[in-house]
């Protein structure tokens, strides 16, 4: 039998088939300057931008980022197409920026891991955490914390501009996690 779930209090065994299909699509980080953020991803990750919608009545863009993976099918170059394509993806990181934060010399957002608490971060798994750290130490990326540091090894804890956390990880070093 193929593994499905480890069971824990709460866990449903078996979901219901009205889910079938359910797909988490992206999570969504508020920015205070989108090119700043836009940098940062698209360089320092790798990410690309597959539709910015802005929404003049309310004051606010969207911006939708993914990384490019080898053998995918690429995304359609009719905006309404790639649109509907950019909601059926997974992986999918959501930059929304409020027009005028940019401006505010002291405008901040709550990055979610001071008091109080709430939001933690996102996590990007990597090929080679070594490399990884080499190349964010060479773009100057700030640290929460380094792989070598901490009670927890081979995890590495970064900042994007805005100072939300990002997880980086190497999924072969983890293996022993947890056991």
């Amino acid at each position: 039998m193929s593994f499905t779930t480890e069971t824990h209090p709460g866990v449903t065994a078996r979901p219901d088939a009205a889910s079938d299909g359910f797909t988490l699509n992206h999570s969504m980080l508020r920015v205070k300057d989108p090119a700043v953020a836009l940098d940062f991803y698209t360089r320092v990750f790798g990410m690309r931008v597959l539709r910015k919608l802005d929404f003049a009545e309310m004051k606010f863009s969207l911006y939708f980022l993914h990384r490019p993976v080898a053998g995918e099918a690429a995304a359609p170059d009719d905006v309404g197409e790639r649109t509907a394509w950019t909601f059926a993806q997974r992986g999918i990181l959501e930059l929304t920026h409020n027009w005028g934060t940019e401006a505010q010399a002291d405008f901040r957002y709550h990055d979610g891991n001071a008091q109080p608490q709430g939001f933690g971060h996102i996590c990007f798994s990597v090929p080679d955490l070594d490399a990884a750290v080499r190349w964010f130490d060479a773009n100057g990326v700030a640290y929460v914390k380094r792989p070598e540091q901490g009670k927890m090894r081979d995890v590495a804890f970064i900042k994007d501009p805005d100072g939300y956390w990002i997880e980086i990880v190497e999924a072969a070093r983890l293996k022993n996690l947890g056991r």
